[in-house]
């Protein structure tokens, strides 16, 4: 299986399955000299585990991390790092059902043409457990902007189709779905629940920020900043469009309301989101991720088994309502991963 490395100077790979005896990961290129403890990593876990939250699901998970290698006395040493997070609680009872028949939404259709067979527990390698990886990662890829300047920070901008009315990004990290408007908590929560007892699920709207990013990040042509970081929202398994800045919305703007007007003092605003021509600006970039509704719901669906018979099913176990909110800190992980990517490919342009 290819396609488990995400990077080319700041690198990660991850490994492992939803119901394996562990997950992790090795990271190629942190530079040495970088403040790094399992207490700072395990900060950014314990925001995307599971079990906590009216949206989560009843799986428990300490999501504990061991660092194996590439830190010492407290320091990155510049060699690789490795990590692995033990799974605890897996109840692979729960998936006989699907064995041999496909859920709608999820890839178990696509595993079996792609591969000829699938491990079945909780979606094995495309299950979400596997982003508390990026998490982990993540966290390197911060403490490395963070002695640079660079600060990046995620929040719902929407949740089951209740948008935020206002936004105060900072104070969203410590409330409820990670929410920058401290009145939408309450109609999330209520929707939730109307959802919930329905056996159906949500989708929602998760925007990052990154603040302090220098001008001059990115490659002409294919490896433009924002194609980067498309790349890397996209990759995780909920998301279904990405947009920088004003988006979707560009489209609809006239030439002269969408350029950002530049005067001594800086640019007077920020539709391109931080990025011209595919290099950042020294502006805030702004990423918007769409984030489709968890595909496990208890309603009955129309389905059919691996050998074409048409059936139906009604998935039970344990499952997220949304993937909101533990998909917010995972998607700032991918912003972080790029972001200290593309520092290091420019950091490497100037030997």
């Amino acid at each position: 299986m290819s396609g488990s490395s995400f990077g080319q100077m700041f690198r990660l790979t991850t490994f492992g399955e939803s119901h394996g005896p562990a997950i992790g990961g090795v990271i190629d290129g942190c530079p040495p000299g970088i403040l790094l403890s399992e207490e700072t990593i395990q900060q950014e876990l314990d925001r995307r585990k599971p079990g906590a939250g009216i949206a989560s699901t009843a799986r428990k998970e300490s999501d504990r991390i061991s660092l194996l290698s590439g830190v010492f006395e407290g320091v990155t040493t510049g060699t690789a790092i490795g990590f692995s997070i033990a799974n605890e609680d897996q109840r692979s009872r729960d998936y006989s059902q699907v064995k041999d028949v496909y859920r709608p939404g999820h890839a178990d259709l696509t595993y079996d043409a792609k591969y000829g067979q699938r491990d079945y527990r909780g979606g094995g390698r495309a299950s979400g457990r596997e982003t508390a990886c990026r998490v982990a990662g993540g966290a390197v890829a911060h403490a490395f902007l963070a002695a640079r300047g660079v600060r990046v920070r995620a929040y719902t901008l929407e949740l089951g189709g209740i948008p935020a009315s206002r936004l105060d990004p900072e104070g969203a990290q410590d409330r409820a779905f990670f929410s920058p408007d401290p009145q939408a908590v309450a109609a999330w929560t209520e929707r939730i629940k109307e959802v919930k007892g329905q056996g159906d699920s949500l989708g929602g709207v998760v925007e990052i920020q990154a603040l302090g990013v220098p001008a001059g990040l990115g490659e002409p042509v294919f490896d433009k900043l924002d194609a980067r970081l498309a790349y890397a929202c996209m990759s995780v398994g909920a998301v279904k469009a990405v947009e920088i800045g004003a988006g979707v919305q560009s489209a609809r703007m006239t030439g002269s309301h969408n350029n950002d007007p530049i005067t001594p003092s800086g640019f007077a605003s920020n539709n391109a989101g931080g990025i011209l021509g595919g290099i950042s600006s020294g502006q805030p970039i702004i990423v918007r991720c769409a984030v489709k509704p968890i595909p496990s719901i208890s309603q009955e669906q129309r389905t059919v088994t691996r050998d074409g018979q048409a059936t139906t099913i009604t998935i039970g176990g344990r499952h997220d309502i949304s993937a909101i909110p533990r998909i917010v800190p995972v998607l700032k992980a991918m912003v972080l991963l790029t972001l200290a990517d593309m520092w290091m490919l420019q950091a490497a342009r100037r030997y």
